[in-house]
């Protein structure tokens, strides 16, 4: 791996006291290859409201999201009351993602248009200035500037230089305590409503005991992922759900010599989605990038890509359907009958399965798998291989099929599609266009982004 891109921002805060969940941001920034350098940065909000009593903002889930939009609520507002309710542990999602190493974004889209098509539900509604708010650069400044020091790797996504999520729930953490965010765990909200005063009632159960208290507070903020508690709050507020349902996942392939080559990978093929229940092309359900076989099936960046593309169409399906790959995308099909036919006279008197083209950069392994489903022996000499298996070999590197019979079986999705619809929310302010003083973050909301640290950024909204 090359070197990784270390990003060093020292932003100048200005903060205005009112409240509100939005950041204009007004900034000239430095890129050369591996640095961002920022010159100025200047902040401007959305007021909701003067009044000099104490107010309160309940926050709806301790998740990567809840937290940070606690922390800047109680920046910009620093009189507000605001308490994160969470009922399992918070940040417990963090601990897990990038493998333990936590991607908290994505550095190499800086261009708006160019970030949103990064996400399959929301890519329409995120073209405009929306990542102006709150965009990538954004991210990496504000954990630059609280002690989280970050690297972009060749994929672009940014992880701590320690390589541990520790590093940035340390850092949230520290920011809740710092600046006097409340947090409640073992709690849930299972009821809201709203009074004649437009205050918001909660009815909070406090786990596992299961007494219940009615809490009255001004400010309503849901983070809580794709769990059926925020739904049913975005619900009762009056928001519409579109229906959710899994994104980012793997492939269940069943293929017992398929399983054989379980850990073998690819760094590069092309991935083609066919659905018998969907006649039109889309170029979304085309991706190309890393593959990896694993005892199940198929996984890698290229596969996560296209189910997060292919999520609502995979779901419709019953996650059935073919997957065509192309192993060497690069090498034309006619360049590969010149290859294979080279091969054959240069090494003639040798096994077919002990000598595989260099040229497609595949293992013997995978090789002698596709020799194989050719049906062609192990002894064969190239030799004696005839034109027509020639061209079958070389057809199967360019065009293999795999028949889908459902998604990795460990349920191992991280992501959802579906949610509150973006049309219903302001997205300068993300408040509600439906329900007073109420606001979104997250995964509550029907967007969701491909791997590589575009579903955190999506946190930070």
């Amino acid at each position: 791996m090359s070197m990784a891109a270390v990003v060093c921002r020292t932003p100048q805060n200005t903060v205005t006291n009112c409240f509100s969940f939005s950041l204009g941001f007004s900034s000239r920034v430095l890129f050369n290859p591996f640095v961002f350098t920022q010159w100025k940065r200047t902040f401007t909000t959305h007021v909701l409201c003067h009044a000099k009593k104490e107010e309160k903002l309940v926050v709806v889930g301790g998740g990567a999201a809840g937290v940070y939009g606690a922390i800047h609520a109680k920046t910009i507002a620093p009189h507000l009351n605001v308490v994160i309710i969470e009922k399992g542990k918070p940040l417990s999602k963090v601990k897990i993602s990038g493998g333990g190493r936590c991607n908290v974004t994505n550095g190499h889209c800086a261009d708006n248009l160019i970030l949103a098509e990064n996400y399959p539900r929301g890519h329409k509604e995120l073209r405009g200035s929306f990542f102006n708010v709150h965009g990538p650069v954004d991210t990496m400044s504000w954990f630059t500037s609280h002690g989280v020091e970050l690297k972009i790797e060749d994929d672009g996504r940014a992880f701590p230089v320690s390589n541990s999520s520790s590093s940035v729930i340390d850092c949230l953490m520290t920011e809740v305590q710092r600046r006097g965010v409340s947090m409640q765990t073992k709690k849930n909200v299972t009821a809201v409503s709203v009074l004649s005063c437009g205050k918001f009632l909660l009815e909070i159960k406090q786990l596992p005991a299961g007494s219940s208290e009615q809490v009255e507070v001004d400010y309503l903020l849901i983070a809580t992922g794709s769990s059926r508690q925020g739904y049913e709050i975005a619900s009762q507020l009056g928001h519409s759900i579109v229906e959710p349902m899994p994104s980012l996942f793997t492939f269940k392939i069943e293929d017992l010599r398929l399983r054989e080559l379980s850990g073998v990978s690819f760094p590069k093929v092309k991935v083609r989605l066919k659905l018998d229940s969907l006649q039109k092309n889309i170029p979304q359900l085309t991706q190309v990038g890393p593959l990896l076989i694993t005892h199940w099936g198929l996984s890698g960046p290229a596969i996560l890509r296209l189910s997060a593309w292919g999520a609502r169409y995979l779901f419709s399906s019953g996650y059935k359907g073919r997957l065509i790959v192309d192993f060497i995308p690069d090498v034309h099909i006619e360049s590969l009958k010149t290859i294979i036919s080279r091969h054959k006279l240069q090494f003639a008197k040798q096994k077919v399965v002990n000598s595989c083209p260099l040229e497609f950069g595949i293992t013997k392994r995978f090789w002698s798998y596709l020799l194989e489903r050719q049906g062609l022996s192990g002894d064969i000499l190239w030799a004696s291989i005839s034109n027509n298996a020639l061209i079958s070999i070389g057809s199967l590197l360019k065009d293999c099929t795999f028949e889908i019979k459902g998604k990795g079986p460990f349920k191992d999705e991280f992501v959802t599609a579906g949610g509150v619809p973006l049309s219903e929310v302001s997205l300068n302010t993300m408040k509600s266009k439906i329900c007073s003083n109420l606001f979104f973050a997250g995964e509550i909301l029907n967007v969701d982004g491909v791997t590589g640290g575009f579903n955190f950024q999506v946190k930070y909204m």
